[in-house]
């Protein structure tokens, strides 16, 4: 495997574990952030946005989150 797979396999087990969990790791998501190619920010803040949709109080920190990450992809 090299770099690049490590780095893509990294992250799909990462944003699996976010997409499944009910309160994703502030951690799990900050690592991801670091890693994330560009191509890519449009398949995780689906993610986060699925975890606002299902919380009836959403985070103010994913809310932040999201809206930082959708000013940096655009």
């Amino acid at each position: 495997m090299n770099k690049v797979e490590a780095q893509a396999e990294f992250l799909r087990i990462l944003m699996a574990r976010v997409r499944a969990d009910r309160h994703p790791s502030a951690t799990h998501m900050a690592m991801i952030e670091e890693a994330l190619p560009p191509q890519l920010i449009p398949a995780y803040v689906e993610i986060l946005f699925e975890k606002v949709a299902q919380d009836a109080n959403p985070s103010i920190p994913m809310l932040r989150r999201i809206s930082r990450l959708v000013g940096a992809a655009g």
